[in-house]
């Protein structure tokens, strides 16, 4: 069991490690060397130009040599809390900004409970002294007499706690209740401030039924020209075209290995480069490399060429889906939210996701084995949940040496070293709980990925559901019950059956030290290595010494990356169950969790401004998850409290208590009611007016052109106008228009698969990026589109 002490050596090796994170940032982001890995958010916006294109002497491309910007180091500080909310959406997205509020509303629920329960609970815990008569039985702390573990059996002392509950509860249900009304506002002024947009037109259709001599596409001419046909525009047949991506993206590494050898030799015309024609070029005849990758890049071609015909000639190739768009947001909405047929498995409708959203490769999977895939995933994840109990015990048996000791003395020559023992039960536990959780992330994603999810918002949502579970089964409830039982082994055995509830009871509590130790760890020294980047940063610099052949494969080697909402917002929401469970029974780990608020709040507004490009705009979809699992923290916080005082013979409480649970059920089927349709539909009405206030500019030529090919597969944009006329795509009409929220050129995509309807372009805003040393005019750029096989983005050359 962690002391005092314990606890103090695993603060200060955490702190020195986020402060030497810190200085580290504060000091590499001053270079011109690393300025692409800082601020790639102001590259992309085309606000920013590189320090090395500067004039300058040789030495100062690659360091700052103007030595007073280094006694300002910190600037960086201020700078992150300039940006107001309202500027935050435009620059970001409405997304980033409802993220950053789920740190805001840590902060508001935990800083009035924490000054609460630390003045009131901690003298009520302290002056019963309980634990002291149970020394010979229970290994203990000084945490430990904090807790409520310290109030004796049937005391009166106990209504302090009752009530403290009751007070946390209604200030929690409060907060939320505002949030989730603020949130729902802001969705909603965003989504009508959006201009055109082909997710708002457009719907997904799935399961189309086979009809005997008629094709998928014509089966959906008809079927929507009957049953829509004031409303019904043009659709999209989707093809399985997975094998021609796979040879579009080995030709594309071919021709970047072309560019670089061509580019090699017009520096250098009187050297030639050679390798050899053997496998990875490891052995085999040396011949000339230009030569060679233009050889293989014509025999591809020609596989190419075949794959492509049999995509558009093969009937095969064209999967029982279509994208099916209408000429007004009504109709599509109409169309997005009903049942379409008599049999209700058949014509599938559901918003169509952001065209950039798409995950091509599960388009292909067929409807009818999607539930057999899931049934399949939900079982590997379950299996994977309890098998990670084992690693989680073995840590519990680091967190608590002492306990270990009692069942195998001979590891006392190891554990009587003061240093030791405090570095292992102090730091070491938590350190091996984040190193066995570091691939699961990557795992779950993979696993969603098979269940047949075609928007990555909905794989991305779905993996951190699944991470949650996790992360509640193992890390929550997996430490406390592996962890007492493990270390209340010999107390167990040596008394009888009617005293083990009591000191399980006794023993809950006493988990707050390991959960001390992991929250520092996971939420300092972990939220300080964010803002290094020390991985994008030695993989950038990596790739530009080994990699980077030409200046698009720069671009490339500048990734921003985005919110990582797999594994973020489930460890966010790991921290609001430790405070709320804990905040009655063990308060002193409340200013823990408080430091993490504050600080993960601090260094996530500096990368959301000048680091993150979200690859979509969901508008704040992911909410209504955020919320009720917020309201479950709360739940098992009652729950637990209820057991913990069964266990101290205080069952006449037990009715005030169970009262809460109720309420708080009764509290979140209101908020689910009153709020989430919000998320999870698009309201006729507003899309009326939406349409209203559009139709004087627009009409159905002009719009059917703008949704000609915005949900073609993106390997079909390299095809030539005879073969996207094959494919569904009359090019010969009007003029498409490119407005800001042009679907295929923005930046910046709101997503909306299923939930809600999408809508969406995103105004940058004229906010002045920060500097650190240089001040840069604002450059033009070229946009240059890079077809791949799972989405289409913006590249920009600078």
């Amino acid at each position: 069991m962690a002391t005092l002490g314990d606890i103090a050596v695993s603060a200060a090796f955490n702190i020195v490690g986020a402060f030497a994170f810190l200085l580290a940032f504060a000091l590499l982001r001053l270079q011109p060397i690393n300025d692409r890995v800082y601020f790639p958010k102001w590259y992309i916006s085309g606000k920013r130009n590189s320090p090395r294109h500067a004039g300058g002497s040789f030495v100062g491309k690659f360091v700052n040599l103007n030595f007073k910007t280094y006694f300002t180091f910190l600037n960086w500080m201020p700078q992150a809390l300039k940006m107001s909310e309202a500027e935050i959406i435009d620059h970001a997205g409405l997304d980033s900004a409802v993220f950053l509020r789920i740190y805001l509303l840590g902060l508001k629920i935990f800083v009035p409970m924490a000054a609460v329960a630390l003045v009131v609970l901690i003298p009520v815990n302290v002056s019963d002294g309980t634990l002291y008569s149970l020394n010979k039985d229970l290994v203990i702390s000084n945490i430990d007499k904090l807790s409520i573990s310290n109030v004796r059996s049937k005391s009166i002392k106990f209504f302090f706690h009752i009530s403290m509950q009751y007070l946390f509860t209604f200030w929690t249900c409060c907060l939320l209740y505002k949030e989730y009304s603020r949130v729902a506002s802001m969705r909603l002024r965003f989504l009508a401030s959006q201009g055109r947009r082909a997710e708002q037109f457009t719907v997904l259709v799935r399961n189309i039924p086979h009809v005997s001599g008629r094709s998928t596409s014509d089966s959906v001419e008809s079927f929507f020209s009957k049953n829509h046909p004031e409303h019904y525009l043009c659709h999209q047949a989707v093809y399985n075209a997975n094998k021609f991506a796979r040879l579009v993206r080995k030709r594309n590494r071919l021709q970047n290995w072309l560019d670089y050898n061509q580019l090699k030799f017009e520096r250098n015309p009187e050297k030639r480069q050679r390798r050899k024609n053997g496998f990875l070029g490891l052995w085999g005849e040396k011949i000339d490399s230009i030569d060679f990758y233009k050889h293989q890049i014509k025999e591809l071609d020609k596989k190419l060429t075949m794959e492509r015909q049999k995509v558009l000639k093969d009937p095969k190739a064209i999967i029982p889906a279509a994208f099916v768009s209408f000429n007004s947001r009504w109709g599509a909405a109409v169309c997005a939210q009903t049942q379409q047929s008599k049999n209700p498995t058949l014509w599938l409708t559901k918003w169509a996701p952001e065209p950039r959203d798409i995950y091509w490769k599960n388009l292909a999977i067929p409807y009818v084995s999607l539930t057999i895939r899931r049934f399949i995933i939900s079982v590997a994840v379950f299996a994977l949940i309890f098998f990670y109990m084992i690693p989680i015990a073995f840590v519990q048996s680091l967190a608590n040496l002492e306990g270990l000791e009692k069942v195998a003395p001979f590891l006392r020559p190891v554990t009587e070293l003061k240093f030791i023992k405090s570095f292992l039960q102090g730091f070491l536990p938590g350190l091996a709980l984040k190193i066995f959780l570091f691939a699961l992330p990557t795992i779950l994603m993979i696993m969603s990925k098979v269940e047949g999810y075609v928007a990555k918002s909905t794989l991305e949502r779905k993996a951190a559901a699944k991470y949650y579970y996790f992360m509640l089964v193992n890390v929550f409830l997996g430490s406390i019950i592996a962890g007492t039982a493990f270390q209340q082994l010999r107390a167990f055995l040596h008394q009888s059956a009617t005293q083990i509830p009591r000191t399980i009871g006794v023993s809950i509590p006493m988990k707050a030290t390991f959960f001390i130790t992991y929250i520092m760890v996971d939420g300092w020294a972990g939220i300080a290595s964010e803002i290094l980047r020390l991985k994008p940063l030695v993989i950038f610099h990596l790739k530009n010494m080994f990699i980077v052949k030409t200046e698009r494969d720069r671009v490339k080697a500048m990734d921003p990356g985005s919110v990582d909402f797999p594994e973020t917002l489930p460890s966010l929401q790991l921290y609001f169950l430790l405070g709320l469970v804990y905040a009655v029974v063990t308060p002193i780990l409340l200013p823990f969790i408080l430091v993490f608020f504050a600080f993960a709040y601090f260094v996530y507004r500096h990368q959301v401004i000048n680091v993150y490009n979200q690859q979509y705009e969901s508008a704040g979809a992911f909410w209504p998850h955020v919320h009720s699992r917020i309201i479950w923290s709360l739940l098992i916080s009652q729950l637990l409290l209820m057991g913990l005082l069964s266990t101290k013979k205080a069952a006449n409480s037990t009715p005030l208590i169970i009262v809460l649970p109720i309420l708080t059920l009764a509290f979140h089927n209101y908020c689910k009611n009153r709020f989430e349709p919000a998320f999870r539909k698009y309201p006729l009405e507003e899309a009326m007016d939406k349409d209203l206030e559009d139709r004087p500019s627009e009409s159905d030529v002009n719009l059917k052109s703008f949704l000609a090919d915005a949900y073609l597969h993106p390997i079909f944009r390299s095809f030539e106008e005879v073969e996207l006329v094959e494919v569904g795509v009359d090019k010969s009409q009007a003029h498409i228009p490119s407005p800001s929220g042009s679907s295929s050129s923005s930046s910046h995509h709101d997503i909306h698969h299923h939930e809600d309807k999408p809508s969406h372009s995103v105004h940058h805003h004229e906010y002045e990026p920060p500097s650190n040393v240089y001040h840069y005019e604002a450059e033009v750029s070229s946009n240059v589109y890079e077809y791949d096989t799972e989405s289409y983005r913006n590249v920009y050359h600078y």
